[in-house]
């Protein structure tokens, strides 16, 4: 706490709206707090740009760290973007030249949607092998999520991803490996974390690299792990930045794919994730929705406004707590001064 809206980036404004502390640069509360940089490699799809925005510095903005974070967000070409949207990159986004040129404290890479059945040939590949290279040499904290977490593995240590047999989606549960960590002080038991995805990377391929798997869980594999100093890259296969809408969002476009004829089969419904009243609400629809596209006509709405109210955020607090920890960790190594070239050595 708290973020420094030191650019006019809509989710700001947004965030603050939702009770979130936001500052103007140069109004802060907290005296002898630190200013910590964090980057935000935003590599999330048109439509969960934003949103993913939004989650990642709601997280930061509602740590409990004595610092005052300031957020560079940035995004890699050859991601497809509709004109919009790059428009909107253009206007709100730093260059990674430029992150790269002040430097940054911690740098935080979301997931991205692929095409192709190797990461190597996405056309993305390449330059977010130049952030990669870059980080690992110059930034104290890497934290990946879901594809990142891929991307690393595969750049740093030469583990492929495995296909599942199908596609992993829902909220599960979780175990510690390793109570005893620091990004797991204050969790009590185990946890949940949403996943959606359909490849893995698998536990003993990752400790065989020398990295500590931290926390796993029976149906969804691992989700939580760390390279081999303990502290310098954070490794999430799941979503634990996802709010209690995103898997609802997902499963609308899914359903709208089938109901535009894009798929064979009607999506199932994420795993652990909608309750009874939102599936009463949502058979009926799908039945309706059915019969009008067999019908030839106008497909009725996606009831979400009327499932939101049923759906419960069982995955946050924990959520917060790890990541919490994690910008302590950042904190504490900005304050030994391991990266005091980092925006012109920024201090208390």
């Amino acid at each position: 706490m708290p973020l420094v809206a030191h650019t006019d980036l809509p989710t700001f404004g947004r965030l603050r709206q939702s009770g979130c502390e936001i500052l103007a640069p140069g109004r802060g509360v907290l005296p002898a707090a630190l200013e910590i940089h964090v980057g935000l490699l935003n590599m999330m799809p048109d439509a969960a740009l934003t949103v993913t925005e939004r989650q990642f510095m709601g997280l930061i903005g509602r740590s409990k760290q004595h610092a005052h974070f300031h957020i560079h967000v940035f995004s890699l070409p050859y991601l497809a973007r509709s004109a919009a949207t790059q428009a909107y990159i253009d206007r709100y986004y730093t260059s990674f030249a430029e992150v790269r040129r002040t430097g940054l404290h911690a740098l935080i890479i979301t997931g991205a949607n692929v095409s192709n059945p190797a990461l190597e040939i996405e056309p993305f590949w390449r330059p977010l092998q130049a952030v990669i290279e870059w980080a690992t040499e110059s930034v104290d904290g890497i934290l990946c999520s879901c594809l990142a977490t891929h991307a690393l593995l595969k750049e740093l240590h030469g583990i492929d991803r495995h296909r599942l047999p199908r596609k992993l989606w829902g909220v599960y549960s979780h175990g510690s490996r390793n109570r005893a960590h620091p990004l797991l002080e204050g969790i009590e038991g185990e946890f949940h974390v949403p996943h959606s995805r359909f490849n893995e990377v698998r536990r003993d391929e990752i400790e065989a690299a020398g990295l500590h798997v931290l926390a796993e869980s029976d149906d969804a594999g691992v989700h939580l792990a760390v390279s081999a100093d303990q502290s310098s890259i954070v490794y999430f296969q799941g979503h634990p930045e996802y709010d209690e809408r995103s898997l609802l969002k997902e499963y609308k476009r899914e359903v709208s794919r089938f109901l535009r004829g894009e798929t064979d089969s009607q999506p199932p419904y994420p795993e652990n994730y909608l309750p009874a009243g939102a599936q009463g609400l949502l058979e009926p629809y799908l039945a309706q929705a059915i019969r009008a596209r067999d019908r030839g006509g106008p497909i009725p709405t996606f009831p979400e406004e009327r499932l939101a109210p049923h759906l419960e955020n069982s995955w946050g607090d924990a959520s917060q707590v790890v990541f919490n920890n994690w910008l302590g960790l950042v904190e504490r190594m900005a304050r030994s001064g391991r990266r005091l070239s980092c925006m012109g050595g920024s201090g208390p």
